[in-house]
């Protein structure tokens, strides 16, 4: 039986177009010495969710928290993050998400190696928002593997990540068989009798590069990624593979930052019974994504900071469809249309998210797959935050 379990998806985006949240970050040592600095931060989190299918929220609870500590020398530097979550009691799922260490070649050039984002898409994800949009639950943004990536920057322009992924980071803590992971990823089912995928050998490559500035204060970059893999059906010992790519653009006046990402996801599951859909889990749930299926993602936010530092405020929006080229499935939607405001060491985000044919909006099972073409259905999700 499908379990709603995903109460709150934590994109912690990379790219300029996040809105900054409060620093309150702790720092040992020097990050232009031999021996580095470490750097702790994270966040406590509580939330309030209002649901048009459901009268059972409607309370403050502890939701979730984040443990990150970054180490920075002059030729090596490294990444830790954990997070722990809140369904039924404290910590009753948590996850790794990111653990390497990388060495600086030269200042252009710099190699990682261990578990780390996936370089595909604009960067770790593709939306301003924190519950995330439909491509972080199907499988193509803010992933973490184990891998090694290689990172130049051929001018100040052009930047290229070349990564190679020996499997995904695994599962951690909680109540599925193999699902207890912050990343979508193949699992192995809980159900024996459905088919076993592991991804492996990922060879995922990208460009970024920076676009002439024609209009003053106008700042354009575009770039495309590229993902291909074997799929291990551990069910009939067969090899399928996957072939995604993506292309995306970004445009930064101002305040304002605007995100298109587009793209198409291919998988070969080597499955006679389900050739047309795959298991995959992430936050202790199962559930079936389709095989082939073309997706976008809008995300746009203006970052307004006080002349004075008092606050910051960022109001956002986003629009991601998976589009599904698989006659009678139903396509799936994520909407967000949200605002956060950061005073000192506090947050507060406020999401209004319309979800169709969603796993985690009032879904099930097939949502991503060939869903039911349910109804839209709406949630308000309130987040409260301390940073420390």
């Amino acid at each position: 039986m499908f379990k709603f379990k995903y109460l709150a998806i934590n994109l912690t985006l990379l790219s300029i177009f996040y809105p900054q949240m409060a620093q309150a970050s702790s720092q040992i040592g020097d990050p232009q010495s031999n021996l580095g600095a470490l750097t702790f931060s994270g966040w406590l989190r509580a939330n309030i969710q209002d649901k048009n299918y459901s009268n059972d929220e409607h309370k403050l609870k502890f939701d979730a928290a984040k443990l990150a500590i970054q180490y920075d020398a002059t030729q090596f530097f490294g990444n830790f993050e954990y997070r722990c979550y809140q369904f039924d009691e404290i910590c009753d799922f948590s996850s790794l998400v990111n653990a390497n260490l990388g060495y600086k070649i030269n200042p252009s050039n710099r190699i990682t190696i261990g578990i780390q984002d996936v370089p595909f898409g604009p960067g770790r994800g593709w939306s301003t928002n924190w519950f995330g949009d439909i491509t972080v639950t199907s499988g193509l943004s803010d992933i973490h593997h184990l891998g090694v990536n290689f990172n130049t920057q051929l001018s100040d322009d052009t930047t290229i990540d070349l990564a190679y992924f020996v499997r995904d980071a695994g599962s951690y803590v909680g109540d599925s068989k193999n699902a207890a992971r912050y990343s979508a990823s193949y699992v192995n089912p809980n159900d024996p009798n459905e088919t076993r995928l592991q991804e492996k050998n990922m060879l995922v490559s990208r460009i970024d590069q920076k676009l002439p500035q024609w209009i003053d204060g106008l700042n354009l970059s575009a770039g495309g990624s590229y993902w291909y893999s074997q799929l291990d059906n551990k069910t009939n010992n067969q090899t399928g593979h996957r072939n995604s790519w993506a292309i995306f653009s970004r445009a930064h006046y101002n305040n304002f930052n605007l995100t298109l990402t587009t793209g198409r996801n291919k998988i070969k599951n080597k499955d006679l019974l389900q050739p047309n859909y795959s298991v995959m889990g992430a936050f202790d749930t199962n559930y079936y994504v389709a095989n082939d299926a073309d997706f976008y993602a809008i995300d746009i936010n203006y970052a307004y900071k006080d002349p004075n530092g008092r606050f910051n405020l960022t109001p956002y929006a986003t629009y991601s469809l998976y589009n599904k080229n698989i006659d009678d499935y139903k396509d799936s939607t994520r909407h967000t249309i949200g605002a956060q405001l950061d005073v000192k060491k506090f947050s507060f985000a406020t999401e209004y998210i319309f979800g169709k044919n969603d796993p985690f909006i009032n879904g099930n099972m097939q949502s991503l797959a060939i869903a039911d073409n349910k109804p839209t259905h709406k949630m308000l999700n309130l987040l409260f935050f301390y940073n420390f």
